[in-house]
């Protein structure tokens, strides 16, 4: 079983910065890529960013150049340095623990782990990030 626990999260106003950080703990060695996706009220789950076993990321369009994650050596602890941040970046951050599949980028994979009905990977509670304008 793995356990994810997400920090960080807060209220800025746009063009702030927030850094969200995961610590892992448990038989983490299951999954090989782990990520970050997010929900809003009325919203689909989306993945925004995601991280390989060989340290290659991903992000999702609407983010890139803005997040930045980033993976300890000991791959227990995931952050997700968020800058120039927007009104539409508000949601639920999560942290996710997976496998990715073979011929597919970590974010890739995260959102296909998203869309089945029964996940094989793991996630955390969650923690809020509001931006105002």
């Amino acid at each position: 079983r793995v356990r994810l626990v997400e920090s960080g999260g807060g209220s800025v106003q746009a063009g702030g910065s927030l850094k969200l950080s995961c610590v892992a703990s448990g038989d983490i060695d299951r999954s090989n890529c782990m990520g970050w996706f997010r929900q809003a009220p009325g919203n689909e789950r989306e993945g925004v960013a995601g991280v390989d076993s060989e340290g290659s990321t991903s992000y999702h369009i609407a983010v890139k150049g803005r997040f930045i994650i980033s993976q300890d050596k000991a791959k227990t602890t995931l952050s997700l340095q968020m800058n120039s941040l927007k009104p539409e970046d508000t949601a639920m951050y999560y942290c996710a623990a997976y496998r990715c599949s073979a011929g597919m980028t970590a974010l890739q994979s995260l959102n296909q782990e998203l869309g089945h009905t029964i996940p094989w990977g793991w996630w955390g509670q969650g923690t809020q990030v509001t931006v105002s304008s």
